[in-house]
């Protein structure tokens, strides 16, 4: 009789204080606020609560707020970045991730205030410094949209 070993995969979280601590960007810049299910730098679920009070609704648009598709990008990117960088993380060595490219990027419906984006991370592939990950925004578990991010890990300068 022959047993299986299966390993389990434990998943992980990152809180706003971790976040902050990986990525440079603050507010209004930052686009998550926490991420959960991680799984290396394999696969990650970030969240974006949309507040009615962010700033970029006095413009976009006024009596009518959407939440802009370019941010809802930036909140994939830096939900896979974040993952990257906690993986790579070394004592000795800091560093960012500059995005390089977003492909078949898809705008399927808005959100807005009141609204919890999740954005869902999944690598496609990396080699060295650069990674390609499939990202879907969803709200209430509909799409809403859809990109491939591809980014390159750079040493932070002091």
């Amino acid at each position: 009789m022959t047993e299986t070993v299966t390993e389990a995969t434990e998943l992980d979280a990152m809180s706003i204080a971790d976040i902050l601590q990986a990525l440079p960007h603050r507010y209004p810049m930052l686009m998550i606020d926490r991420i959960v299910d991680i799984d290396g730098d394999e696969s990650a679920v970030g969240i974006k609560n949309v507040t009615a009070n962010e700033p970029i609704f006095q413009g976009h648009f006024p009596g009518n707020p959407i939440f802009p598709g370019v941010l809802i990008v930036e909140g994939m990117a830096q939900t896979a970045g974040a993952i990257v960088i906690r993986h790579d993380s070394t004592a000795d060595k800091k560093s960012i991730v500059m995005l390089l490219g977003v492909d078949n990027a898809r705008f399927r419906k808005p959100a807005g205030p009141g609204d919890t984006i999740e954005y869902h991370i999944a690598k496609m592939h990396r080699r060295r410094t650069v990674g390609r990950y499939k990202a879907e925004a969803k709200v209430k578990g509909t799409v809403i949209a859809e990109a491939e991010i591809t980014a390159m890990i750079v040493e932070a300068t002091p």
